[in-house]
């Protein structure tokens, strides 16, 4: 088995309104039991928007840190979900699973290292 991060990419803004965001969040909420369900599951987690991001550079022997995402763009990650899957065939039905329950871009990447 192998662990798989699906990255939810969301535009920056302002979130739906309710009446559209209640049963996105019903459907994620159900493809998490779902994945619970399967043994997939390792973790999941939403992330506030970018601006609340900072940044931590490494500066001689100290660090450097200032406040804002480490890159200003339209599309940021919104959350992810790493799943445990036997290969990338079974991690892209879990993504497809995601983008359909977010209705956003889904990116599945492998981890290094994983395979049990």
């Amino acid at each position: 088995m192998n662990n798989y991060l699906l990255s939810v990419i969301q535009p920056v803004g302002d979130p739906p309104p309710p009446d559209t965001l209640e049963p996105i969040m019903r459907n994620i909420e159900s493809f998490h039991e779902e994945l619970k369900a399967a043994g997939a599951w390792v973790f999941a987690g939403g992330l506030f928007p970018p601006d609340t991001a900072t940044v931590v550079r490494q500066n001689g022997d100290g660090a450097l840190v200032t406040d804002g995402p480490y890159t200003e763009s339209k599309e940021c990650l919104g959350g992810l979900v790493i799943v445990r899957a036997p290969d990338l065939d079974a991690a892209l039905e879990w993504g497809r699973k995601a983008a359909r329950a977010t209705t956003l871009p889904i990116e599945v990447r492998p981890f290094q290292g994983t395979s049990e």
